[in-house]
């Protein structure tokens, strides 16, 4: 018999009104925005021409993201571990590195890194490396030689390995510790637990802030045209300044960010109810 009190406060209503599907009038908006967005790529011409030119800097876009992610997901779990390492030493270390780089903006880090990073690099590079410049066994690097695209992929990743250790380092703690205690009685090391035991459920709980931070990270990837890479951004700004057709430019430039985050924000979704349906643990499973 259900409760007087919970049938007084609304919270069974409330309850079978959130186990209903609601229909995704949002999605519907979206569809009808590129249906319009389309009828003008073909009716108007210029819509067709500025599409045409700036989809060259899709795969720019793409590149930058994946790999500056891909880089950062890999630095972001090494910080992890150390801001949950047994050495206080470590620890400090990994947090002095998480709390400054997430205090400063990713434009200005941008600036940083390719402006001061980038020929300190190039400058202990030549140095360390003097004898075997001088005998012709390595070339010698030089400060335009080191290319824009990969001064901004390493800002990306600087920038956002500092928040994914955070998003790592929660997974981690999220794992039962009877689950690592277990495997230490049975004879495992620390690092066959961590890679065993720990890794697999921390990459489950993670997956979805991850698929969300990767959205995050193709719209900032639109701060390297400050560095003049050949992105979306930058050659819509480009032919806006020759074409001074700035409202059709700009109206494709946010179309096309539109197509690619609304797609992975539906592909995120559609995991996460794939691993609620699978039950996977810290994705709304037991």
């Amino acid at each position: 018999m259900p409760d007087p009190q919970v049938i007084a406060t609304g919270q069974t209503g409330g309850r079978a009104a959130a186990g209903r599907r609601e229909f995704p009038f949002w999605l519907l908006a979206a569809v009808l925005l590129a249906a319009v967005f389309l009828w003008l790529f073909v009716a108007d011409g210029n819509y067709a021409l500025i599409l045409a030119t700036l989809s060259k800097g899709i795969l720019t876009t793409l590149w930058v993201s994946v790999v500056a992610f891909a880089l950062a997901a890999a630095l972001g779990l090494l910080v992890a571990a150390g801001r949950l390492s047994r050495y206080r030493a470590v620890r400090e270390a990994a947090t002095f590195y998480v709390e400054i780089v997430r205090g400063i903006p990713v434009l200005v880090l941008l600036f940083y890194v390719a402006f001061v990073g980038a020929p300190g690099i190039v400058w202990l590079w030549n140095v360390v490396l003097a004898w075997p410049i001088e005998g012709g066994l390595v070339p010698e690097m030089t400060v335009r030689g080191f290319d824009m695209t990969w001064r901004a992929i390493f800002a990306l990743t600087i920038s956002y390995s500092a928040f994914l250790s955070e998003i790592f380092r929660a997974g981690i703690e999220a794992v039962p510790r009877p689950q690592v205690e277990g495997a230490h009685a049975l004879g495992l090391s620390r690092y066959a637990t961590f890679r065993t035991v720990v890794l697999p459920q921390a990459i489950r709980t993670v997956l979805p802030p991850l698929g969300n931070d990767f959205i995050a990270m193709v719209k900032d990837s639109a701060l390297v045209s400050a560095l003049g890479v050949q992105d979306i951004t930058q050659l819509g700004k480009v032919y806006a300044a020759s074409s001074f057709r700035f409202f059709e430019t700009y109206n494709v430039v946010a179309f096309l960010y539109l197509v690619m985050t609304t797609s992975l924000s539906l592909l995120v979704r559609g995991l996460e109810m794939h691993f609620k349906r699978r039950g996977w643990p810290g994705i709304g499973g037991s």
